[in-house]
């Protein structure tokens, strides 16, 4: 028989053990070793290694009773619980900046969030990288709200059929077995937010808090009983259902997120945020909420546009435009017009906003990207290179612009080291001999191998086999042998069977008899993507070879727990994907922090802070046409490598049995690489480089300014088309052709302003070096000031002076673009005027070119 109902029954603590609700309810117990330790001491057998609210839940009367007269255990728990106190209350490097510019509060909206493996609500990169933000926040002080959706089913859990096909399952989580409380109002009863839908329809969702650390992360849920049934669905799944589940989704996490906060802050006095960060479009809409409240104050629609802008940050994750959520605009006019969650904003307006034809688009969809990087006036990609690469895919929003001009920043992505360091690494001193870091590494290789065999033999008797079967997996991988680990999301860029492109050379490196390679897999495709399913069947039949089964095994059902073992167990972390479509890529981080050695193609992080001590880059074959061909050659780089020098290296032993060359990669990996790839570092950037001038352009930005502000961005695009560039004169003194280093020719130009004044614009004289087709790069730019009054025509006369400081093909160009103090960036606008006729002579045209 089934239940009809489900409840969670929590056990009475007698007071001397309240500490202990206190301590299990709060998030830091997954990075904070004393309090998991703690917690582990209590778990009846079978529950080792469980997070404490499936503990505490299992423990009966008795056992209480014990516990709440043992003396060491209570002194053991007063000193868990004092510290929590202090780690909550004392004050961190946010609050001692010796500034007080930072945000009072910020909200950080996310579509998933990785915090603990007892918190299953994310599916890959973009979850982990969100917990991570919101524990280095915490540790570092940073008053941050986490805003998220708590999906019933979370991400899917992933098996393997017989023939190796992946398997889905959609366990229900009952919020009563997690880490997470309602948020209620005064009188008790739970807090809810509603959004207006279509047809009369409204959607409900009460409030769940994850408290993680001092950062409270806000979840809302949609399965109340006030919603019918296709409404209570909407946070079944994490990325789940179709294009108008999706929406629904999104609105909820942007426009329902917004109101969450604002019950929130409401209910605890929590202080406001000042500062709205976007990761990923998803939460885009949130926006258009914080819009429709100050057309509610009385401003409007630009006004408040402007103001919404100067406090929200956007983080773009995608390099590619197939990663970014679209939607059919009708359906989203629908769902956000009168008639549904934004009434009294101009659809026009919100559609505008995520028009996608400037960038090459389809004139019928909706882009939540474009409309991200649209209401934020500040905006970063997750690595320089992926940076470089946002700016050139959304270039087409700033229309005339070099793509190395576009307002994306980068702040390369880090990770949390307490909650993926190995307890053994973070205890090693700087002092440890190289003897003692290789029995290190051979320790947690160890431990690797143990749990790889039960994971595998669980996985074989999902798959049907029989006891008697399985006998092989007591020898399944070797605790002497080099161990390389691949596990990530399975999208076709991340090249998951790279490694299976020639099989006989794989199967000779994992045989070699005298160097050995083992390899260790796991990830999981989207339960959509058949061509991902089809990449999993390949490499776990190819694992299944009672040839190679041995040193090379596939580990379904990759998550944060299996994560906290693979990482520090593997010598070498593998990552080959399609360059440069790896946006940043952080399970190398969480490998390095441990010891384990980068094999990767240059891209993402890797490209950013490769060095040989740290570890090999994957030469690749940038600039082929024929994709089966480029990795074919990738390949065969890939098994070079570990055959020629990762191999070697690794098995090269001193008279003591140490290979020193080795240790010293893992020293130097500890050491210098280690600190860079840290989430405070990057908690740090974000607060220095994007909250704090975000807040300072909130608060500067009164209602007043922003209708200013607004009004001036409305004059100046109806005047624009009458800015020309109509005369240009540049080094009268010059030859024709050529110039002398250190000469300073004078720059003279007359514009057309189209009835603004001077103030509005900046003229500038562009120069850099110019290449074969003419094209300017690294460019530098001289301001052109006034000299005296309009001509007879009305045009501005301007003038400067430039330095021809290098040698070689010389360019310069000149240019007009808006100018107001309260721009953060001049492209903002998205405003720029050019001459005519870019490669015309001196006296007429764009500039001169000196060769």
């Amino acid at each position: 028989m089934k239940a009809i109902r489900r409840f969670t029954v929590r056990p009475v603590l007698p007071d001397t053990l309240r500490p202990l609700a206190a301590l299990a309810r709060n998030l830091r117990w997954s990075w904070h070793e004393p309090t998991r330790a703690l917690f582990d001491s209590l778990a009846p057998e079978g529950l080792a290694g469980a997070d404490p609210v499936r503990v505490l839940g299992a423990l009966d009367a008795s056992r209480l009773t014990a516990l709440a007269a043992d003396p060491d255990f209570l002194a053991r728990l007063t000193a868990a619980a004092d510290d929590l106190d202090a780690y909550l209350g004392r004050p961190r490097w946010y609050q001692e900046r010796g500034s007080g510019d930072g945000p009072a509060a910020l909200a950080y909206f996310s579509p998933e969030f990785g915090v603990a493996a007892a918190l299953p609500q994310y599916s890959g990169g973009l979850g982990i990288l969100a917990g991570d933000h919101l524990k280095s926040a915490s540790d570092l002080g940073v008053p941050l709200i986490g805003v998220g959706l708590l999906y019933r089913h979370g991400y899917f859990r992933q098996s393997l059929g017989r023939d190796g096909w992946q398997q889905e399952q959609y366990p229900v989580l009952d919020p009563g077995e997690l880490p997470v409380a309602l948020l209620r109002e005064a009188d008790g009863t739970p807090a809810r937010i509603t959004l207006a839908l279509p047809g009369g329809r409204s959607l409900h969702a009460q409030l769940w808090i994850a408290q993680v650390g001092r950062v409270p992360l806000l979840m809302l849920d949609s399965d109340v009983e006030e919603n019918a049934p296709g409404e209570r669905s909407v946070t079944d799944r994490l990325y789940g259902g179709g294009s108008e589940h999706r929406l629904l989704q999104e609105m909820l996490l942007g426009i329902g997120g917004v109101r969450a906060v604002r019950t929130y802050t409401r209910l605890t006095g929590h202080p406001e945020p000042e500062v709205f960060h976007t990761n990923e479009g998803h939460a885009g809409f949130l926006g258009l909420e914080r819009i429709r409240e100050l057309q509610g104050e009385g401003l409007d629609f630009d006004t408040a546009l402007e103001t919404v802008r100067a406090g929200t940050v956007f983080t773009t994750h995608t390099p590619v435009p197939a990663g970014i959520d679209r939607f059919d605009r009708g359906l989203v006019a629908r769902h956000l017009g009168d008639d549904g969650a934004l009434p009294g904003l101009d659809t026009g307006r919100i559609l505008a906003l995520g028009d996608e034809t400037p960038l090459g688009g389809e004139p019928a969809v909706f882009n939540m990207a474009a409309m991200g990087l649209r209401l934020a006036q500040r905006a970063n990609g997750v690595s320089t290179l992926h940076g470089a690469v946002s700016r050139a895919m959304f270039a087409g929003l700033w229309p005339g612009f070099d793509a190395d001009e576009v307002p994306i920043t980068s702040i390369t992505n880090g990770v949390h080291a307490p909650t993926w360091t190995a307890p053994e690494v973070g205890r090693l001193g700087p002092d440890a001999t190289d003897l003692e870091l290789w029995e290190l590494r051979r320790t947690l290789r160890t431990r690797l191998v143990a749990d790889v065999r039960d994971r595998l033999r669980a996985s074989w008797r999902q798959r049907g086999a029989a006891a008697a079967e399985l006998g092989w997996t007591d020898s399944a991988l070797d605790p002497e042998v080099l161990t390389i680990g691949f596990a990530r999301r399975v999208p076709s860029y991340k090249r998951l069977t790279l490694m299976l492109r020639d099989k006989d050379r794989l199967r000779a490196l994992l045989l070699h008899p005298e160097r050995p390679v083992q390899l260790v897999v796991a990830g999981k495709a989207h339960p959509a993507d058949d061509g991902g399913k089809k990449l999993v069947q390949e490499l776990v039949r190819f694992a299944d070879d009672p040839r190679v089964r041995h040193r090379i095994v596939f580990l379904p059902d990759y998550g944060m727990e299996m994560a906290r073992g693979l990482y520090p167990g593997c010598d070498v972390w593998l990552n080959n994907p399609l360059r440069p479509l790896e946006a940043c890529g952080t399970s190398g981080m969480k490998a390095a922090l441990n010891g384990c050695l980068n094999l990767s193609v240059l891209d993402g992080w890797w490209d950013e802070w490769f060095e040989p001590e740290f570890g090999w880059a994957i030469p690749t074959a940038d600039g082929t046409a024929d994709d089966e061909r480029r990795d074919d050659l990738e390949a065969a780089a890939l098994y070079e490598l570990i055959e020629r020098r990762v191999a070697p290296r690794f098995y090269d032993r001193g008279p003591d049995g140490v290979p020193a060359a080795w240790t010293a990669m893992v020293r130097r990996t500890l050491t210098e690489l280690g600190p860079k790839v840290l989430a405070d570092r990057m908690v740090r950037e974000y607060v220095e480089r994007l909250y704090v001038p975000a807040a300072e352009a909130r608060r500067a930005l009164t209602p007043d300014r922003a209708r200013e502000l607004a009004a001036w961005k409305a004059r100046v695009r109806a005047a624009w088309p009458g800015v020309t560039v109509d005369h240009v004169e540049i080094g009268d003194d010059l030859a024709e052709t050529a110039a002398e280093l250190g000469a300073t020719p004078v720059v003279r130009v007359r514009v057309a302003l189209g009835g603004l004044a001077p103030d509005d614009v900046e003229v500038q004289a562009v120069t850099g070096r110019a290449a074969a087709d003419d094209t300017l790069t690294d460019t530098r730019t001289v301001t052109l000031k006034p000299v005296g009054g309009p001509d007879l025509e009305g045009r501005q006369p301007y003038a400067g002076t430039l330095e021809l400081d290098r040698t070689g093909p010389f360019g310069c160009t000149v240019r007009v673009l808006p100018a107001h103090p309260r721009l953060a960036h001049p492209a903002e606008p998205g405003l720029l005027a050019l001459p005519e006729d870019p490669g015309g002579e001196a006296g007429e045209g764009a500039g001169v070119l000196l060769r």
